[in-house]
């Protein structure tokens, strides 16, 4: 049976990576965590970049060892067999109805900036961003990547405009010495700005479709993870040097108000277009990676409409498919008026168990120091169930729903 493509090489990697890890947080972000830790925000991403590791290393070795569409769901096949894996690729697909219509939500506020579109517009505007997204994807791998390369591009060109224009010097940075940070403000910055590095169990779904998985994959992770990490904290620098936060300005508004500032209302249209194209880039990985789901899981029936591949080796019937139940959840959002700021917190708890469970396969699948790093991983996923509070029961209940009520297949 034909696999997907292999088009996909380092620059694209780190591309589709990087701008998976910004999408919506890049404007956002640092401003929540300047509010929350003020001149400590500068210390919390180098923390934050160190905690993530491990687990960025586990998504890495298996991702080079492992490559499938299947994502964290064959590396738990691998480790735990397909009852499990099964589970593990629902409760992913699980994040459509709670997740995507937020993500299109936020997406299309910059939309709202721009033509100041608002009601049934805004929906419209969404569904024609998922009808983008599956155009495409129905051209393959190759050019999602080449977009979202384009995309990583304008945002640090941006930034490097507003740190020329800003006259920001290294010796303007205001970062307080080691001994005066505050560990109490530095723990509640990382613990909202955690969720900006979650992307990695999307980007493992596209592993197989690198030319040379073994060799990029694991690079093109490593080095999206610190270039995302690194634009992450040059945003800081800004939001701090311009004061560009608190309760006066909204976290979103943070970049576009400092664009304003140094190059007049008129330029506000091209930190909004950074702004959609940001967000469409975290939203299409994530739609490519659901179909890519979709068609692997539906390998065990090779006759199925879902298992079937275009002439361009792309799984485009399982892409129409998950489009299809984005505007169905969509839809169904805008007509219930239900709160969207709700359903991103069951999302990340969602996100963090599928984590886990990549983890614990890495405890399984991994040796020697990379096993110790598997469990390491364990440990800071549970830390943030419990940060997550009863809303992470949301992702408990879930997992052992689908474990009771998924038919058992005939081997």
């Amino acid at each position: 049976m034909a696999g997907l493509k292999q088009e996909l090489g380092l620059a694209q990697g780190v591309g589709l990576l990087s701008t998976s890890l910004l999408g919506t947080g890049v404007f956002a972000v640092p401003a929540l965590g300047a509010l929350v830790a003020g001149d400590n925000s500068l210390w919390a991403w180098p923390a934050l970049i160190v905690l993530v590791f491990p687990v960025a290393i586990v998504f890495a070795l298996l991702g080079r060892h492992f490559p499938s569409a299947g994502g964290v769901a064959h590396f738990v096949e691998m480790a735990f067999g397909p009852r499990l894996a099964r589970v593990t690729g629902w409760l992913f697909l699980s994040v459509i109805p709670v997740g995507l219509p937020a993500a299109l939500h936020i997406a299309s506020g910059f939309t709202q900036a721009l033509f100041g579109w608002h009601g049934w517009q805004l929906l419209m505007a969404e569904m024609a961003t998922l009808a983008i997204v599956w155009w495409l994807g129905s051209r393959g791998a190759s050019s999602s990547a080449n977009l979202q390369t384009l995309v990583a591009i304008l945002i640090v060109a941006l930034l490097a405009a507003i740190w020329v224009y800003g006259d920001i010097s290294v010796k303007a940075i205001p970062f307080p010495a080691l001994p005066d940070v505050d560990s109490s403000q530095l723990f509640a910055a990382l613990s909202v700005m955690f969720w900006c590095f979650v992307g990695l169990e999307a980007f493992a779904h596209m592993a197989s479709e690198f030319r040379n998985p073994e060799r990029d994959f694991p690079r093109a992770l490593i080095i999206g993870l610190l270039l995302a990490g690194v634009v992450y904290w040059a945003c800081t620098v800004l939001v701090l040097h311009f004061h560009a936060y608190g309760a006066a300005n909204t976290a979103a508004a943070s970049l576009p108000t400092i664009v304003v500032q140094l190059f007049g209302v008129k330029a506000l249209w091209l930190a909004s277009v950074v702004g959609f194209l940001a967000c469409f880039a975290s939203l299409n990985i994530y739609i490519q990676s659901f179909a890519r789901l979709v068609w692997s899981q539906a390998q065990s029936k090779p006759d199925s409409y879902l298992a079937r591949l275009s002439p361009g080796l792309v799984p485009r019937n399982a892409l129409s498919v998950v489009i299809g139940s984005c505007m169905v959840s969509t839809l169904a959002s805008y007509w219930l008026n239900i709160n969207l700021d709700a359903l991103i917190v069951y999302a990340n708890g969602i996100f963090i168990m599928i984590y886990l469970l990549c983890m614990l396969a890495g405890c399984r699948l991994l040796g020697g120091r990379y096993r110790a790093l598997s469990v390491v991983g364990v440990a800071l996923c549970v830390l943030l169930l419990s940060m997550v509070g009863w809303k992470s029961l949301y992702a408990i209940v879930m997992l052992a729903a689908l474990w009771v009520l998924l038919p058992k297949r005939k081997a």
